[in-house]
């Protein structure tokens, strides 16, 4: 696949730029509110214009603050998208006019060696023809005038564009082929999830050994989950891909009263569907809680696979002590899934990340495992002939095959007698027989019970847990 050219969205707060953004990948990756100061991280995503193709970055509003604070190292990020684009769309907002902060971002594109193309948005009906005009003054070409929310003017964009995007190599986007949905060579989807302040951003930092997230001593710094595409070099030789996904920090949910928390939180909620493997990270200076136990098991629920991290692990106290405890807490926690891989990690340092990147394609790998149907039904034999189902009722419950149906997550379905009538118990015992003789570690595992179709039932026997 050739590699796409590069557009950033820059402007001030609150003119538009993830609107935009959502308008050219054509669906609702960014968060978009009337509040400024929304976006904060960079997102990337592909965009589509009448045909042309490329990589749209999307960044924080451009606030003249101190380096050191929270706007300021926004502000950074702005700069550093700029710095690898190959254009930069100025947007200013064509209703407000210019104001001194637009001037200000215009001084400092003048100087960049990224060409630029100003873009005059909310410029529907006659309300923004002053700001037209006004924006003249900027010291670049003229603008364009543009609706990103009701996706008025793109083909004067698309004109804008293309003289400078026309002449790079790719402009065809490399489509996810179904086929290759198990190839143990695609890029791992892995998505980093827990509390709020508990080093996600850092460790993703660290991981790409470069300031890609916005960090801070300040919780709740990231509030749209980031997808960045990375490659791993595996200590045992070779190179993987990874696709890793940094996410807002998601509280408990009687406390997420505001709007944009709630927004953020559901974009989390979204990355975990779109994951492969989902790391849970914690903080190793307060232990597990509750919250960290909700997380695990909607990402469960989900099916997605689990890997749990302690983070902070180099300031950790009674190290040996806390990660036996945080163990005995999942095992209680976590019924359903016993033995989720448990490792320690440093954001700060590195330490330990090329055991979790490695623990995450072992367990992506569980996930996507496929058992023949001679294997299945030998430990299916097996397993019964071990411990037989019980006979209520003085009954038996007659159990007489079981294939696997779809992976990631594995599923089956076992076909018997009068199944509507197992004990649950008798699953849990199946389940966990098949993940300790079959590979499947602590990898969900979903089961479904059926029984021949009964001509006289029109209910049909089937029985699902």
């Amino acid at each position: 696949m050739s590699k796409l050219p590069v557009v950033a969205i820059v402007g001030r707060p609150n003119v538009g730029k993830s609107t935009l953004f959502n308008r050219l990948v054509g669906k609702k990756l960014a968060l978009v509110d009337d509040r400024p100061g929304v976006t904060r991280d960079r997102r990337e995503g592909d965009a589509h214009l009448l045909g042309l193709d490329f990589r749209i970055v999307d960044t924080a509003g451009y606030e003249d603050h101190d380096a050191q604070s929270l706007p300021g190292r926004m502000r950074q990020q702005t700069e550093a998208a700029v710095a690898i684009a190959d254009v930069a769309l100025f947007l200013i907002d064509a209703r407000a006019g210019i104001v001194p902060l637009d001037e200000e971002i215009a001084r400092w594109l003048r100087v960049s060696s990224t060409p630029v193309i100003v873009v005059a948005n909310k410029a529907e009906g006659r309300a923004g023809e002053q700001g037209i005009i006004e924006a003249m003054a900027l010291g670049f070409d003229n603008p364009v005038p543009l609706s990103a929310e009701h996706g008025e003017g793109l083909g004067d964009l698309f004109e804008a564009l293309l003289p400078h995007l026309e002449g790079e190599d790719a402009v065809v986007i490399e489509q996810e082929d179904e086929e290759d949905y198990e190839n143990p060579n695609a890029p791992l989807k892995l998505a980093i999830v827990g509390r709020p302040n508990a080093g996600k951003s850092t460790l993703v930092n660290k991981i790409l050994g470069e300031d890609r997230m916005i960090t801070g001593p300040e919780a709740g710094i990231t509030r749209d989950s980031i997808a960045v595409d990375w490659d791993w070099h595996d200590p045992q030789g070779g190179v993987r891909k990874v696709r890793l996904i940094d996410t807002a920090g998601m509280r408990k949910r009687a406390k997420v009263q505001d709007k944009l928390e709630k927004m953020s939180v559901a974009d989390a909620l979204h990355a975990v569907d779109f994951a492969e493997v989902v790391v849970l990270l914690l903080d190793a200076t307060l232990g597990l809680e509750s919250q960290d136990l909700r997380i695990a098991d909607r990402v469960l629920e989900e099916g997605r696979a689990l890997v749990i991290a302690l983070n902070k692990w180099d300031v950790a106290e009674d190290a040996s002590s806390l990660f036996n405890g945080v163990k005995r807490a999942l095992e209680d926690g976590l019924s359903q899934v016993k033995g989720v891989t448990v490792l320690t990690v440093s954001g700060a340092t590195g330490k330990g990340i090329d055991t979790l990147i490695g623990a995450a394609f072992e367990t992506r790998a569980a996930w996507s495992k496929r058992v023949g149907t001679g294997e299945l039904n030998r430990w299916f034999e097996r397993a019964i002939e071990a411990n037989p189902p019980p006979a209520p009722g003085g009954k038996r419950i007659k159990l007489r095959y079981v294939t696997q149906v779809k992976s990631r997550p594995p599923s089956f379905v076992i076909f018997g007698t009068r199944v509507d009538q197992l004990p649950a118990s008798y699953e849990r015992y199946l389940v966990n027989s098949m993940r300790r003789e079959l590979g499947f570690g602590a990898v969900p595992v979903r089961v479904t019970m059926r029984a021949p179709k009964n001509p006289f039932d029109s209910a049909g026997g089937q029985s699902g847990r």
